[in-house]
């Protein structure tokens, strides 16, 4: 395992999309574990899903831990001059650049916002970074960068060089910039291709959720390639929980032969390493459901299904490789898919029953 290097007790930490899923239960656990860091928040609050959602996240952080050790800026880290004003004013010790615009088949209709957020947005930040130096610069990378890889599980060691989507074609270039940035000018980097993340308060755009949705109202889901995907379901816990692991080792800085700086950079793997089929994720989901009360026990379920075809952008199986994040942070997500969806379940009765 890697020694820490990083102590995030008395750190001033920035975390771009802060009001985000994954952002916001990041913020939780760094209050909660990390009494003495302050905590920046960045969000542009856009309004890709209910933003009401995202008020939600920041009210809950708000009444477990007042906003006496986080700090919420409201805006894009597309703005350069708000990003550069705020590297300036707050001196960022470690960085977690959780701000994107997500969603695979949302980048086939509005390309735009993949470029303003994932590409001059980030690279906003590694120019901040250059200029007003941190410890580490973590960031949020995706399992889609494997495309349609064939081999399995993908490890961050496969070339990752046909991207079927904007989305990780944006997400590939972050990784590259980050290289890039790190061999230039020496700034610790670390990217976290993220699988498949659920949970409470997740995003309504994601399956389980938009599945959830349909299925109350009454409407059809549609399974796509006719139940013959495979998903590395991650619950939000094991996500931030490897992040934190992460934020607390940048890689070490050291000389080439040439005398050059060899580029402090890593990418790991955050996945269950269990890939669960479609329609057996389906199943889970809907036992769940009835057992919250979130629909009626005589809910007919095969009537509400139909298989499709796949959707353009789409992959058949994603499955993570997570032996360098186990190997280094001696850590691999665990949460099961029935009690990751018993927890969404759960939440979901409680606020929308």
């Amino acid at each position: 395992m890697l020694t820490n290097n990083i102590s995030l007790n008395e750190c001033k930490i920035l975390v771009t999309g802060a009001a985000g899923f994954i952002g916001s239960n990041l913020v939780k656990l760094l209050l909660r574990d990390y009494p003495d860091a302050q905590i920046i928040g960045v969000d542009n609050m856009n309004d890709y899903y209910d933003v009401s959602l995202k008020e939600e996240r920041l009210e809950e952080i708000r009444s477990l831990y007042t906003y006496k050790r986080f700090s919420l800026i409201r805006g894009s880290i597309a703005d350069r001059e708000l990003i550069d004003l705020l590297f300036k004013n707050h001196k960022p010790d470690v960085v977690v650049n959780l701000a994107a615009q997500a969603g695979v088949r949302y980048s086939i209709t509005n390309p735009d916002a993949y470029i303003e957020s994932n590409l001059i947005g980030f690279y906003n930040i590694l120019e901040a970074c250059r200029h007003y130096p941190v410890k580490h610069l973590v960031y949020a990378s995706s399992s889609s960068v494997y495309g349609s890889n064939k081999k399995v599980p993908y490890s961050t060691d496969d070339k990752v060089d046909n991207p079927v989507s904007l989305y990780a074609a944006t997400k590939k270039s972050n990784e590259l910039l980050a290289h890039a940035y790190s061999k230039l000018y020496d700034i610790p980097s670390t990217g976290l291709r993220f699988f498949t993340v659920y949970g409470p308060a997740g995003r309504p755009d994601m399956a389980y959720f938009g599945f959830t949705n349909k299925l109350v109202k009454g409407e059809k889901i549609k399974i796509f390639n006719f139940g013959n995907c495979k998903r590395d379901f991650t619950f939000v816990d094991d996500i931030v929980e490897g992040v934190r692991r992460v934020m607390l080792h940048a890689p070490e800085k050291h000389k080439g032969e040439d005398g050059l700086p060899v580029p402090p950079y890593a990418v790991y793997n955050i996945g269950n390493s269990s890939p669960e089929n479609l329609l057996d994720f389906v199943t889970i989901l809907q036992e769940e459901l009835l057992r919250a009360e979130v629909l009626p026990h005589d809910y007919d379920f095969d009537s509400h299904k139909e298989l499709v075809p796949m959707q353009p952008g789409d992959v058949p199986v994603t499955y993570a490789d997570t032996s360098a994040l186990e190997r280094d942070f001696g850590f691999r997500p665990s949460t099961s898919l029935r009690d990751g969806l018993r927890q969404f379940a759960e939440w979901y009765a409680q606020r929308y029953k």
